[in-house]
């Protein structure tokens, strides 16, 4: 059976997947609305994306006997700028979801929780992952900006992403 203080805490991070996901649903919007159709697909794959590791969490802890308990996700911004804006903002979000990670590892580590640091692991890896990916997104539109045909031609090489 999983502790009261971890549950709280695999709870605390699937609400912040939630919101993730949410996020990257309203950056695809914004960008679809801008004509950016291939950087919209690229964040609907990574809102489904999101919204899968809430529920490796959710499984997780109620494999463990916890008990899920759901909280209101706040609404994310509606408003981005271009998309060198915004994946820059994305890169932040990811810093910050890696953060939470890492503090949940340490905190299985710490109450030695064995089986929540051993699962803990797979999201430790998978945000060196989400942070390269999109470093080398926010590299590429820094070096060829939010105007001319080359960032037109990123949209089109980001919108071949397919679910993972």
């Amino acid at each position: 059976m999983i502790s009261k203080t971890m549950q709280d805490a695999i709870n605390a991070q699937i609400n912040a997947e939630q919101y993730s996901a949410q996020l990257y649903l309203a950056m695809a919007g914004a960008m679809e609305a801008k004509s950016f159709q291939g950087l919209s697909k690229w964040l609907r794959v990574q809102a489904a994306e999101e919204t899968g590791h809430a529920m490796k969490l959710l499984e997780f802890l109620l494999d463990r006997r916890g008990t899920l308990e759901l909280q209101t996700i706040a609404a994310p911004p509606s408003e981005f700028g271009g998309p060198i804006e915004l994946f820059d903002e994305i890169l932040k979000h990811e810093e910050g979801v890696t953060a939470k990670i890492n503090a949940l590892y340490e905190l299985a580590k710490s109450t030695k929780d064995h089986a929540s640091e051993i699962r803990l692991q797979w999201f430790v890896t998978e945000q060196v992952e989400e942070e390269s990916s999109v470093s080398l997104i926010v590299d590429r539109l820094h070096a060829v900006g939010d105007k001319g045909g080359a960032v037109w031609y990123l949209d089109k090489e980001l919108g071949k992403r397919a679910k993972e």
